[in-house]
C-alpha cells in the first residue's frame, strides 16, 4: 500500500513538472519572442490580434493544466481503491487462518509477554520470539537500566522498539493485522508491556537484592554445615554408648544350642544401623537445604522444583509402593504355601504306589514318580499362573510391553532356526541326496558328509568343509552325481577342436579309444562322440562317456584328457586348436617328439 501511494506521488510530480515547464515556455515565447518574429508581427499584425492570441493560449495552457490535475486525482483514487481492496482480502484470510493458528508466545522468564503470528525479515515467529526474549532479559540484567527509556521508533514498513541503539522488538502491518489495530497502536502497546517488564527485571536483579540473596545463600550454607557437624558429633556419641552396651545390657542371642548373634556382632548391627540412620538424616537435610539454595536465585528457581521433584517422587512412589503392596503380599504368600502342601501330597501319594502299598487298576508303579514330577511342573506352573496378577507392576504397560517384546525378539530370532528345521524335515523326504554322495549346490561341489536338522555339511576335493543352511538348500538347485553314476552311469565329456586336414572317423576313434583306456570309465554303455560345431578353422569334437565312481571325478577328467594326447601322439594326428597358423615350407610339427611315458605304455 505505501508503495502504491509513493509511486501515485512521483508519477504526478513528474506529469505536473512537465505541463508546468511546457507552459512556463508557451508564455515565455508568447511575452519574448524572437525580434524577428516581433517585428514581423508588428508589421504584419494589430496589437489587437497579438493579445488575442496571447489570451487563446494561456487559456488553452490552463485547460491542459486542469484535465492534467484531473487525470492524476483519478490515478491516485484507483490506487487507494486497489489498496483497500488488498488490505480487505488480508484481513479476510487472518480473520480465516486466527481461529487455528495459536501464535508463539515470548516468554521472558516464565512471564508470557505477548504473542507473534507472522514472520519478518525471514525469521519465522518462534525466531522472533526468542531474540525478543534473549533482548530483554539481556536488558533487565544491566545494573544502569532505565525502563522508561524505551522509545519507539517507526519507518514506512515497521515500528521498531528500541533502548539506545539497541532494537527489542519490531512490528510490521502484518503483525497489526493479526490484532486488529494499527502497527503503530500495536507497538504502543506492546512498549507498555515491555516497559512493565524491564522495571520487574530491574527490582529483581539490582545491588539491593543481590546482596541479601548472597547473604541468604552464606547464612544456609552456615546453617547446614553447622547442622552436619551437630549430626556427626551426636552419632559418635552415639557409637560410643552403643560399645559401652557389650558388656553391660547386651547379652548373646542363641537358637537351641546355636549362637546366632554374640556381643559382638550385636554391637557391629547396631553401628550399622546408627551410620545407616545418619546416613538418612544427612540426606533428608540435603533434601531440604539444597532447594532451598536453588530458591534463593530467580535463575535457579525453576531448577529447585525440579531437583525436588527428582528426589522426592520416586521415594514417595516406592513408599507408597510398598504400602499398596502389602495385601498382594500375603495372597502370594497364601498361594504358594498351598500349591507347596498339595506338592507335598501328591508326592506321599506316588510314594505309597511307587511301594506297591497303594493300587490303582490299570496304574503301574513304575508310573508313580514320572506322574508327580509332571504333575509338579504342571502345579508350579499353575501357581505362577496365579501369582503374576499380583506382582508388582504387572499390569503395567511397560512391563506388558517388556514381555511382548521379549516374545518378539524370540520369535524374530527363532525364525531362521525354525526355517532351517523345516527345510531339513523337507530335505529329508524328497531324497535330493544322502550322505556320501557327490553333490553340486550352487557352485559348491563336494561330497555330503554331515546332515543337521539345521545344515548339511560338504567336502570339497580340495578338502574344504562347508556349512550350508538347509534353507539355502531348499531355494537352491542341487546336482547329485552320485544318484545319477548309480543308476544309469553319469556321463562325462570333453570338448577337443581338431583341424579340418584329420578324417574325422580317425578322430572319432582316437577319442573312444583314449575314453576306453582311462580308469573308471565303462565299456556299456559304449563312449560316443558328437560333433558339436564346423568353426572356421576346425570342427568341434565331444567325446562322451560313463562312469559309476562320481567320487573320482575329477582324476577321471584327468586321466581322459592325458589319453587324448597320447593317442593323438601316436596316430600323429595335431591338435593345433583354438586355431594354430603354420606355413608348411619346413617348420616342424607341433607333435612332441619326446615322448616321456613309461616302455611298457608305450609297447
Amino acid at each position: 500500500m505505501k508503495k502504491n501511494r509513493l509511486f501515485s506521488l512521483l508519477l504526478f510530480l513528474l506529469v505536473a513538472n512537465s505541463m508546468f515547464a511546457q507552459l512556463g515556455k508557451a508564455v515565455r515565447e508568447i511575452l519574448t519572442g524572437d525580434s524577428a518574429v516581433t517585428h514581423t508581427t508588428v508589421r504584419n499584425d494589430s496589437d489587437s490580434i497579438r493579445m488575442a492570441n496571447m489570451k487563446r493560449e494561456l487559456e488553452e495552457a490552463r485547460l491542459n493544466e486542469a484535465n492534467m490535475r484531473m487525470e492524476m486525482e483519478q490515478l491516485r483514487l484507483k490506487a487507494f481503491a486497489a489498496d483497500s481492496v488488498k488490505l480487505a482480502q488480508q484481513k479476510a484470510r487472518i480473520d480465516s487462518l486466527r481461529q487455528f493458528t495459536p501464535g508463539v508466545p515470548v516468554v521472558v522468564e516464565g512471564d508470557t509477554l505477548f504473542y507473534l503470528y507472522t514472520k519478518r525479515g525471514g525469521y519465522t515467529p518462534l525466531q522472533r520470539a526468542e531474540m525478543i526474549d534473549a533482548a530483554i532479559t539481556q536488558l533487565g540484567k544491566r545494573f544502569t537500566l532505565h525502563p522508561d527509556s524505551v522509545y519507539i521508533e517507526s519507518s514506512d514498513i515497521v515500528s521498531d522498539l528500541m533502548y539506545g541503539n539497541k532494537v527489542i522488538a519490531s512490528f510490521t502491518d502484518q503483525d497489526g493485522l493479526w490484532e486488529g489495530r494499527s502497527r503503530e497502536q500495536l507497538a504502543a502497546d506492546k512498549r507498555i508491556v515491555v516497559v512493565k517488564k524491564l522495571k520487574e527485571l530491574k527490582e529483581e536483579h539490582s545491588f539491593w537484592q543481590l546482596g541479601k540473596r548472597i547473604l541468604y545463600f552464606v547464612l544456609v550454607l552456615v546453617g547446614q554445615y553447622l547442622l552436619f557437624r551437630l549430626t556427626t558429633w551426636l552419632f559418635r556419641k552415639l557409637k560410643v554408648r552403643i560399645q559401652k552396651l557389650k558388656d553391660t545390657k547386651l547379652k548373646p542371642i542363641s537358637i537351641q544350642d546355636y549362637e546366632l548373634l554374640d556381643t559382638q556382632r550385636q554391637v557391629n548391627l547396631l553401628i550399622f544401623l546408627s551410620n545407616l540412620l545418619r546416613y538418612v538424616l544427612v540426606f533428608l537435610q540435603l533434601l531440604i537445604t539444597v532447594p532451598l539454595l536453588f530458591v534463593i536465585f530467580p535463575q535457579t528457581k525453576g531448577l529447585a522444583d525440579t531437583i525436588f521433584s527428582y528426589i522426592w517422587n520416586p521415594v514417595k512412589d516406592i513408599l507408597v509402593g510398598i504400602v499398596d503392596y502389602i495385601p498382594n503380599l500375603f495372597t502370594i504368600f497364601i498361594i504358594w504355601y498351598a500349591i507347596k502342601y498339595l506338592v507335598r501330597f501328591v508326592h506321599y501319594l506316588s510314594r505309597e504306589i511307587e511301594a506297591g502299598r497303594l493300587k490303582f487298576g490299570g496304574f503301574y508303579p513304575d508310573w508313580a514318580m514320572p506322574t508327580f514330577h509332571i504333575i509338579r511342573f504342571l502345579l508350579y506352573a499353575f501357581m505362577i499362573a496365579m501369582i503374576y496378577p499380583y506382582l508388582p507392576g504387572s499390569r503395567s504397560g511397560v512391563f506388558q510391553g517388556i514381555s511382548v517384546f521379549v516374545g518378539l525378539i524370540v520369535s524374530l530370532g527363532s525364525s531362521t532356526v525354525i526355517g532351517n528345521i523345516i527345510a531339513g524335515l523337507v530335505i529329508t523326504y524328497m531324497r535330493p541326496f544322502k550322505l556320501g554322495d557327490r553333490i553340486q549346490l550352487n557352485d559348491t561341489t563336494g561330497n555330503v558328509i554331515e546332515k543337521t536338522p539345521l545344515v548339511t555339511r560338504i567336502r570339497t576335493p580340495k578338502n574344504e568343509v562347508v556349512t550350508i543352511p538347509n534353507s539355502f538348500i531348499m531355494s537352491s538347485h542341487t546336482v547329485n552325481y552320485s544318484s545319477s553314476a548309480r543308476e544309469y552311469g553319469l556321463i562325462i565329456h570333453s570338448e577337443v577342436t581338431i583341424g579340418y586336414d584329420a578324417p574325422w572317423r580317425q578322430v572319432h576313434r582316437l577319442l573312444i579309444e583314449a575314453a576306453l583306456n582311462t580308469p573308471g570309465v565303462i565299456d556299456d554303455p559304449r563312449p560316443f562322440v558328437l560333433e558339436t560345431s564346423l568353426s572356421d578353422w576346425y570342427p568341434v569334437y565331444q567325446i562322451n562317456a560313463y562312469i559309476r565312481e562320481a567320487d573320482k571325478l575329477a582324476q577321471i577328467y584327468s586321466d581322459l584328457h592325458q589319453n587324448i594326447q597320447d593317442r593323438f601322439n601316436e596316430a600323429g594326428v595335431e591338435i593345433m586348436s583354438p586355431h594354430y597358423m603354420a606355413m608348411r615350407d619346413g617348420n616342424e610339427s607341433t607333435i612332441p617328439k619326446d615322448d616321456l611315458r613309461p616302455k611298457t605304455d608305450k609297447q
